[in-house]
């Protein structure tokens, strides 16, 4: 039995969010415009199977593969979101299921945090060595998902919505956490755009 828990397809990937799963990537690396499909399930093992059905479907690119103990998650991509989109309902005809039956997105944490101290931005800026460099004083948007990868779908929307920048976009292991900062007003607008993209994602009920 395999359980389908994330499957988020972007239309459009933005560039900075691009970048940083550029810096993640073990296989071939996206680029800002590609479409991409992110998926996760459960048991890990499984995701060798779906990974050979959609690169054996279409034209798509297997840019990560991740496998834990408990999870297996996949990024797969395309200039052509036909090709991407056909991968995707191989691997959702594969499973017997459909992009709706994914596990409900549950939003574990989401604050808006206000003219960060240098002290603060320092130790956020040792932690985060992929993304870009939180300055003191910028205002910081802070998600946290569970299951992880939707964290990716939030990211994406709130990069297309305002003049933010991207810290960290961690979308692995138990829950995913998004790290923004910029002006307040940007940081507002981006973290309505990730909370409301979440919010009107069809899932089923946990």
């Amino acid at each position: 039995m395999i359980e389908l828990r994330t499957y988020v397809f972007l239309d459009s990937l933005q560039p900075q969010l691009a970048s940083y799963m550029g810096t993640a990537s073990m296989g071939f690396l996206p680029v800002p415009g590609d479409s991409c499909l992110w998926i996760e399930v459960a048991p890990g093992m499984a995701v060798h199977r779906l990974s050979d059905i959609a690169l054996k479907a279409s034209n798509v690119r297997l840019g990560q593969q991740i496998v834990e103990r408990a999870y297996g998650s996949m990024v797969i991509h395309h200039r052509d979101q036909s090709d991407v989109l056909e991968a995707g309902d191989k691997i959702l005809n594969h499973l017997n299921t459909r992009e709706y039956d994914r596990q409900q997105c549950v939003v574990m944490w989401n604050e808006i945090i206000r003219g960060i101290t240098p002290d603060h931005a320092t130790l956020i800026n040792r932690d985060n060595r992929k993304g870009s460099m939180i300055l003191p004083g910028q205002s910081m948007f802070i998600m946290e998902t569970e299951p992880a990868g939707y964290i990716v779908y939030a990211a994406n929307e709130a990069e297309k919505a305002a003049d933010v920048t991207l810290v960290e976009a961690r979308a692995v292991g138990a829950y995913g956490r998004l790290l923004m900062c910029g002006n307040e007003g940007d940081i507002n607008e981006a973290a309505r755009a990730a909370t409301a993209a979440l919010g009107k994602l069809t899932c089923r009920k946990v």
